[in-house]
């Protein structure tokens, strides 16, 4: 008799957790068609495609979007190639304090592109001149997550075992070549999932891209989403709805794509 009361007691926590968690989707999903949407969550009393009209006549918006694309995937590429490099040297190398390294290199990234990081950051591009520019935006942002991914990718390197490189390295393969023709293929779900990660941190990144892109027509959808406000700080329901439809596709439409190759387990290198 407990043990049935405790898996109802599951499925109604379980039941509750997933109501709560899928109402701003249900939200999401049926506010941008209707012609007067509410902060409930209902059935479109009018339904109209205006809102994705009105977000199609907004010359920023589809502009936004593309530098959204932009910035995440060259923050991507230059995580993933760095944070491949480095975890594949921190696995293999053995350096006293190599792991106090580690763990310094992650604390500190959580400062790199926090709210107390930005005037000297700002100073420091604008000294390069970089300020009102993708790639210094890329940079910073470049800054802020790779330690993590190092972290994270190191963990996945090391259980690749070494006898691979050696078996390699005996015909005469050099690190690079071991990196890219034996590492790198085992570890691709790895790397996938740290591609993934930085496109997420960076789609949704607002505070870096707002200081250092003074220009609207640069500015990503995460930037953007700020104009639909009016001055007295109402926000128009139907254009946040349909420009956040718009926005969230893309990086769900990845994430699937991922998941459905990958799976995201984290095992390691080898398949048992």
């Amino acid at each position: 008799m407990m043990l049935v009361v405790k898996r109802i007691l599951t499925y109604v926590v379980m039941g509750v957790g997933t109501a709560f968690f899928a109402l701003p989707v249900l939200w999401l999903l049926s506010a941008p068609l209707d012609d007067t949407p509410t902060y409930a969550v209902r059935p479109p009393r009018t339904f109209s495609l205006d809102n994705f009209a009105s977000i199609m006549d907004n010359r920023y918006a589809v502009a936004s979007l593309v530098n959204s694309t932009i910035l995440s995937l060259g923050t991507m590429v230059l995580v993933v190639s760095a944070a491949a490099l480095a975890a594949y040297a921190l696995s293999r190398a053995r350096v006293p304090g190599r792991d106090a390294l580690i763990y310094l290199l992650l604390l500190l990234s959580s400062v790199v592109t926090g709210t107390a990081a930005m005037v000297p950051i700002f100073l420091l591009i604008f000294q390069l001149g970089l300020i009102d520019s993708h790639f210094g935006v890329i940079l910073v942002l470049t800054g802020g997550l790779l330690p993590a991914a190092i972290f994270l990718l190191k963990d996945f390197i090391d259980t690749i075992p070494p006898s691979f490189e050696e078996s390699a390295r005996v015909f005469g393969a050099s690190p690079l070549q071991i990196l890219r023709q034996i590492v790198v293929p085992v570890a691709r779900p790895g790397l996938a999932t740290i591609a993934v990660w930085t496109v997420v941190q960076v789609w949704g990144s607002f505070l870096t891209p707002f200081i250092l892109l003074r220009d609207p027509d640069k500015q990503p959808a995460a930037v953007l989403v700020r104009t639909f406000y009016t001055e007295g700080g109402s926000p128009n329901l139907g254009l946040i709805a349909a420009f956040s439809l718009l926005y969230s596709i893309p990086v769900v439409l990845m994430y699937l794509l991922a998941w459905s190759r990958y799976g995201f387990r984290f095992h390691g290198g080898i398949k048992t």
